[in-house]
């Protein structure tokens, strides 16, 4: 894995989006790439970035290890709730995004 803008792996890469509230574990970028091979699941590429970004996947997922009520993940534009949640396959190339959800009214 690697922070934006350094050289990256020779493995296939996925790009991951970090909101604002996390890049704290990310040392504050805000797109970081993490190897994906196939077969690659969400849940996969979140154990990726906890080993490299210790903390992050506590903010993420919760005690149960389920994707957390108030944080929304997409595989590209599809929000892997209404697909097959931390099972989804993840396609090298393709990009993940963590998004904080937004409450109000």
């Amino acid at each position: 894995m690697s922070a934006a803008g350094q050289p990256a792996s020779s493995a296939p890469q996925v790009t991951v989006r970090v909101p604002t509230i996390l890049r704290a574990y990310t040392g504050g970028a805000s797109t970081v790439t993490v190897d994906a091979g196939t077969g690659c699941s969400v849940g996969d590429l979140i154990t990726r970035l906890e080993s490299e970004y210790p903390g992050i996947r506590a903010r993420v997922l919760d005690e149960a290890g389920q994707i957390r009520r108030f944080v929304n993940v997409y595989v590209d534009d599809e929000d892997v709730r209404f697909g097959e949640g931390l099972q989804t396959a993840v396609a090298p190339g393709t990009t993940l995004s963590i998004i904080p959800a937004v409450a109000g009214g």
